[in-house]
């Protein structure tokens, strides 16, 4: 287990290279214009990315301003389940996120894409409707990044060929991007 441990930790460090800071440096900024100019932010994603989308709009909902219990505008387009599956069953599947942003989302507002290929045709199609509503797209992304990495305005890319890795980055991109803003407000 000790080789184990020893190999992941030092996979981890090698994809947190410095070229990565500009890119989370101008989520981070984004989110806190999003934050003062009451823009809504989305997350979406599959699988192991849907739960980092629940637990990160979690956190900057309600981890932000504690004190004076001002979030950001989050929503985690994963997390309705009845949505979902209501749109999976009547629209298709690579429809599950999109069509929720053509009911929710307006220009300005910021989408964040959390994909381990990059490839999902319901995060690519997110994309696209969110880049046509003119809303600020992120994708936060591992292995080669898809598809998404050529359609999202801003993508985080960490060329990683490991699911567990890339979904972990996914969520130390968004702590990294919290905690600045508790200390930044």
């Amino acid at each position: 287990m000790l080789d184990h441990y020893n190999a992941y930790i030092d996979r981890l460090q090698s994809a947190l290279v410095p070229e990565r800071a500009s890119e989370i440096e101008r989520l981070a900024l984004s989110l806190k214009d999003a934050w003062e100019t009451k823009k809504q932010v989305f997350f979406c994603g599959n699988g192991g990315s849907a739960g980092n989308a629940i637990h990160l709009a979690n956190d900057f909902n309600y981890g932000i301003d504690k004190k004076n219990g001002i979030g950001l505008r989050v929503e985690a387009l994963p997390a309705n389940a009845a949505v979902i599956t209501c749109l999976a069953n009547d629209e298709g599947y690579d429809t599950i996120f999109s069509q929720q942003l053509e009911v929710k989302a307006n220009q300005g507002d910021v989408l964040i894409v959390l994909s381990g290929s990059g490839n999902s045709s319901n995060v690519v199609k997110a994309l696209e409707v969110g880049n046509k509503i003119g809303m600020v797209t992120f994708a936060i992304l591992g292995f080669s990044g898809g598809k998404c990495k050529e359609l999202a305005k801003y993508p985080i890319h960490f060329p990683i060929n490991d699911m567990q890795i890339s979904e972990d980055l996914q969520v130390i991109v968004g702590h990294m991007c919290m905690q600045w803003l508790c200390e930044a407000k």
